[in-house]
């Protein structure tokens, strides 16, 4: 059976005024020539459907870490379907490949991590975790402690719970389960430590957080969610100890620590996982998505510590969570597949190189007048653009500079992601010198080109 798919722009645009987009003004996408066709895809590029080619300079969504149309995933996916295409994890039953899946990722992940809960996407992986540990409380006869800390400038996801951890920029016109989420200062030391050496400014943080802790009360907090490195805020890397540090106050609290490694595990700082590896934490939850399959398939994990599991999975209740596609056979293979492509090539580790040739190159851009700050680390780079830079002057909400930065990008045939006055780039991870240098090439013009008409 073959699915006729409509390829010219006409015809699929025809077809996409029934489709709503993601995080989109809608309105504007009723004058369809905004939109951007993508046909084809293959290592770094994708296609447009006049044939245009565009260096992919945000991996998808933080995603395609391997690049695309990688045919040993794809074969991988082909082959658990023609061998056992769908079977629910429900009750008693498993498969092998959600299994074996588990198992491998519980070997890469750090310390004590050894249980794996797949679901579909990043924000039910981190909705997941906050369920799991309002179980483990009540099991625990501690039905109070629910409450979640969450940091202004976080991204952790679009579901009822997760948009409420998310930081408040996001929430805009929307309801949330915000009655659960206190958030606590951003680690962003550029746009918030003032007059502060970044020592003083890290100490502020974490008695910011004590404060926080104190005024709620540690018998009220489940836990604290923070991303290794922001990413869909701004692309924020806090001061050097940050995480450590703020580890060890949430433990002296009885405060489980979630680390959302949706975006930055799996190769994108060097290392499968950048909690331990990256920042020297070992969380009680560890979260990720993205990355896990690369985008091939839609799958999550929320990976627990024995200590968590040993508490839920007692005599005497059910465990009362589940996707319908939670472990989705197709899913872990291309996990699997995935993991195996990253060991044998061993991607982590070039990206240890390249991907600070990366971020090196990128924040030459700094020496630009139109840029604040560029900020990240390996393939997850943020750039800010800014009014008057001796002075830290924003522009408005409303100039949308990332938006003509990106816009000037593509004309030069790299897509680049708009955040506010902002620009992100989150490459797959097999970039080599030669288009790292192109990237770099394209983004300064760009750059020059919008400050001369503003």
């Amino acid at each position: 059976m073959t699915i006729n798919l409509p390829t010219d722009r006409k015809a699929v645009l025809a077809a996409d005024e029934h489709l709503i987009q993601s995080f989109a003004d809608l309105n504007s996408l009723k004058d369809q020539d905004s939109l951007t066709v993508i046909t084809e895809a293959e290592g770094y590029y994708v296609k447009e459907s006049d044939g245009n080619q565009l260096i992919d300079g945000i991996g998808g969504l933080w995603c395609v870490n391997v690049g695309h149309k990688r045919k040993e995933i794809i074969d991988a996916i082909s082959e658990q379907l023609n061998t056992l295409d769908y079977y629910s994890t429900f009750y008693n039953f498993t498969h092998p490949t959600a299994a074996k899946l588990a198992a491998k990722v519980a070997e890469l992940a750090p310390g004590h991590l050894n249980h794996v809960y797949f679901a579909n996407s990043g924000s039910v992986a981190n909705d997941s975790a906050i369920r799991m540990l309002h179980h483990y409380n009540n099991r625990l006869g501690r039905p109070n402690k629910k409450k979640v800390l969450s940091r202004i400038g976080a991204y952790h996801g679009s579901t009822h719970l997760s948009m409420a951890m998310t930081t408040p920029a996001y929430s805009k016109g929307w309801d949330s389960a915000s009655e659960l989420v206190h958030h606590i200062k951003c680690p962003h030391f550029w746009k918030e430590g003032g007059d502060m050496t970044e020592a003083e400014f890290l100490d502020s943080l974490i008695t910011d957080l004590k404060v926080n802790i104190h005024d709620i009360g540690a018998e009220n907090i489940a836990a604290f969610i923070a991303e290794p490195i922001m990413g869909a805020g701004g692309v924020i890397t806090a001061p050097d100890g940050y995480h450590v540090r703020m580890a060890e106050v949430c433990a002296a609290n009885d405060i489980k620590y979630i680390s959302d490694e949706v975006v930055t595990a799996f190769g994108r700082l060097g290392h499968f996982f950048a909690s331990k590896d990256v920042f020297g934490i070992t969380p009680d939850i560890i979260t990720t998505a993205k990355g896990l399959t690369s985008g091939y398939q839609p799958l999550s994990a929320t990976i627990i510590s024995d200590e968590i599991h040993e508490v839920i999975s007692r005599p005497g209740e059910t465990f009362l969570h589940g996707m319908t596609y939670s472990g989705h056979p197709a899913a872990a293979a291309a996990g699997l597949a995935n993991i195996a492509l990253m060991e044998q090539q061993r991607i982590p580790e070039q990206v240890r190189v390249t991907g600070k040739l990366f971020e090196h190159s990128l924040k030459e851009l700094a020496s630009l007048e139109l840029v604040g700050e560029v900020r990240g680390s390996h393939f997850m780079i943020g750039i800010e653009f800014i009014k008057d830079k001796a002075n830290k002057t924003p522009f408005a909400e409303q100039d949308m500079v990332g938006m003509k930065v990106a816009q000037a990008a593509q004309k030069r045939g790299l897509i680049a992601r708009p955040l506010g006055n902002c620009l992100i780039l989150s490459p797959p991870l097999i970039l080599d010198e030669k288009i790292i240098a192109s990237i770099y090439d394209i983004l300064r013009e760009s750059i020059i080109e919008v400050s001369s008409s503003i």
